[in-house]
């Protein structure tokens, strides 16, 4: 079975196929600078010691100290966050910000913990991994399963085990307690901003018909956001199942239903669908706002869509994409849909650095600088190889890193 750092491989290849890099780049860009996996022994309330796998994968500083989420998930492996380091480090350079890839993670399903427990697995987590990260060396940030409030608790672990006050160590965190303006929503807003840029270009009509699967931070604020656009809502999902309705949903409602039960399962507007039905809707725009590999070879043919978005990080394969290509089926890829997320991470970071705080229409005004121009750029950059916009995505990106990989050599 292929794992995801295999399909990170291949879609490596892929671009290099079309546009060739050096010798030293590809080999460096195959290839992590540093991996650690340890085990920090988490004491239950029950007084029981559960010891829980827990990494972080360094996997290229050329273009500055590595940047990337930390997931507590029971499915994280050292192979998915290697190939989630690896993507972390060319969305950094699709999007032109200073930072590497990295990425983290902890072999956990934190719902099944009290938060008694979840504060001891993160500062346990900060124990362990201390040493590796730091303001200038690797900056963490949330991802699936993690929250604000465990990026204040692994900041403080940091501060005391270190004496840094400056909070720069990990983004993501409250405002009140060094977070950004803005940053709960950057990666949907970043989403948005890209397809702006992109939906006359990929021959999308002004109203579009779509479907979100995920309603966790990411999904929901993209359902909000292309609905306040005027784009129809028809379905949405979470873990537990999705909702579809022809006439579109009412996503306030939605969202207000699934905070009072749990679930957005048996919404009494709309019909229930599987996930695995909801990707095969009729629709213009797929957003697939979940976990990886949710569209393989497998499924990729029977897709409806005409643009998939890729809110998620790596939820299409390399030979899905292949079949959606072949089908006319335009794939925004992640490195780019989804870069608002560590775009205001990094604002976070340099608010940090200096001690001051911009204001929200500073960070979206920002934002809307860098993603609308990334956009534009993969774009032309797919146009001008005469490839798919992951492709493009890529040879965008590799030419900064590979620039970046010979200068330090």
């Amino acid at each position: 079975m292929k794992t995801p750092f295999d399909h990170a491989m291949f879609q490596l290849d892929r671009a290099l196929s079309i546009k060739p890099i050096s010798p030293l780049a590809e080999q460096r860009l195959k290839n992590s600078e540093r991996e650690v996996l340890a085990h920090v022994p988490l004491v239950m309330d029950t007084g029981e010691v559960k010891m829980i796998d827990v990494y972080r994968v360094q996997y290229n500083s050329a273009r500055g100290p590595y940047k990337g989420g930390i997931r507590f998930h029971p499915n994280a492996d050292i192979f998915e966050v290697r190939a989630l380091a690896f993507w972390m480090a060319l969305k950094c350079a699709v999007v032109g910000i200073a930072m590497g890839g990295g990425k983290g993670g902890a072999t956990i399903d934190p719902k099944t913990l009290s938060k008694s427990e979840l504060e001891r697995l993160s500062r346990g987590w900060m124990k362990i991994m201390a040493d590796v990260v730091g303001p200038q060396k690797d900056v963490p940030a949330p991802d699936v399963n993690t929250t604000p409030e465990i990026m204040a608790w692994m900041e403080n672990e940091y501060s005391k085990i270190t004496g840094d006050t400056s909070g720069a160590v990990i983004t993501g965190k409250p405002i009140e307690q060094g977070g950004s303006e803005g940053r709960g929503i950057a990666t949907a807003l970043g989403g948005r901003m890209v397809f702006r840029v992109l939906r006359e270009r990929l021959g999308l009509p002004e109203v579009c018909r779509v479907v979100v699967q995920g309603f966790g931070n990411a999904g929901e604020e993209a359902a909000i956001l292309w609905g306040e656009d005027g784009h129809k809502i028809l379905a949405v999902s979470d873990s537990k199942g999705g909702i579809y309705s022809e006439k579109g949903l009412n996503i306030s409602e939605v969202k207000k239903y699934k905070e009072a039960t749990g679930s957005v399962v048996n919404y009494p507007k709309a019909t229930n669908v599987s996930n695995e039905e909801l990707l095969l809707l009729d629709c213009d725009v797929l957003i697939p706002a979940a976990l990886e590999n949710q569209i393989t070879e497998q499924n990729a043919g029977e897709v409806k869509a005409c643009v998939i978005f890729e809110l998620a990080n790596g939820p299409t394969t390399p030979e899905a994409d292949d079949i959606l290509f072949g089908s006319g089926i335009a794939v925004v890829p992640d490195i780019l849909a989804n870069a608002g997320g560590v775009t205001v991470s990094t604002f976070e970071w340099e608010q940090n650095l200096a001690s001051s705080h911009w204001s929200e229409e500073e960070v979206f005004e920002r934002l809307l600088k860098i993603m609308s121009e990334s956009a534009e750029h993969v774009y032309m950059s797919a146009t001008e190889h005469r490839t798919d916009l992951r492709r493009g995505a890529f040879i965008l990106a590799l030419s900064r890193l590979e620039q970046a990989i010979e200068k330090k050599s």
